[in-house]
C-alpha cells in the first residue's frame, strides 16, 4: 500500500500503470475526440495529485477512483458545452453576403425571375396570383376560373420545382396560401 503523497514518482506509476486504459476509456466518453480525451486524463491526473488521500483507498488499485474521476469530468464538460451557445467561426461570416450589397439581391431576383420563367404557364399563373398580387387561394381560384383545391396543389408543386431551380437554395420557399 502506499502512502500518502504528491511525488513526481508515484504520479509517474500511476500514470504508467492506469494511463492507457483511462485514455481508453476516456476515448470512448468522448466519442473518439482524442484531444479531448487527453485533457480529461490529464485533468484526472490532477486531481489525484491534489487528492493524496486516495492513495490511502482500501482497494487496492487506484484505477476504479480514477475511472470515476474521469466519468465525472467527462459529464461535466459535456454539460458544459451544451450549456454555452455553439461557436461559429470567420468562415461563416466570410461567406455570409453584406447586407448593404445590392448585387446578392439583384442576382436572386434575376435567379428567381428565370426560375419562375421556367414553370409551366398553369403553376407559373398560380404563384403570380398568390405571391406576387396577394391574393387568397379563394381570389385566385376564381381569377383562374379554377377550384380552390387546384391552386393550393399547383402552389405546392410549383414551389416545390423552383426549389430545385434556384442555385444553392437548400430550404423550402415560405409557404403563404392562404385559405
Amino acid at each position: 500500500m502506499r502512502t500518502a503523497t504528491t511525488d513526481e514518482r508515484a504520479l509517474e506509476e500511476l500514470q504508467r500503470d492506469h494511463g492507457p486504459a483511462l485514455l481508453s476509456f476516456l476515448l470512448g466518453l468522448t466519442y473518439g475526440d482524442r484531444q479531448r480525451a487527453e485533457d480529461l486524463l490529464q485533468e484526472t491526473l490532477v486531481r489525484a495529485w491534489q487528492h493524496p488521500e486516495a492513495f490511502e483507498a482500501p482497494y487496492a488499485s487506484m484505477r476504479p477512483w480514477l475511472f470515476t474521476v474521469g466519468r465525472r469530468l467527462a459529464i461535466d464538460a459535456q454539460r458544459s458545452r451544451l450549456a454555452r451557445p455553439a461557436e461559429i467561426g470567420d468562415g461563416a461570416l466570410a461567406g455570409t453576403p453584406d447586407p448593404s450589397d445590392a448585387t446578392e439581391s439583384a442576382v436572386a431576383a434575376v435567379d428567381v425571375r428565370a426560375a419562375v420563367r421556367a414553370l409551366s404557364p398553369e403553376h407559373r399563373a398560380v404563384l403570380v396570383r398568390i405571391y406576387f398580387d396577394g391574393l387568397s387561394v379563394k381570389e385566385a381560384a376564381a381569377d383562374l376560373g379554377i377550384p380552390p383545391g387546384t391552386v393550393k396543389s399547383r402552389s405546392h408543386y410549383a414551389l416545390r420545382a423552383l426549389g430545385h431551380r434556384l442555385p444553392g437554395y437548400s430550404r423550402p420557399l415560405p409557404r403563404r396560401v392562404p385559405a
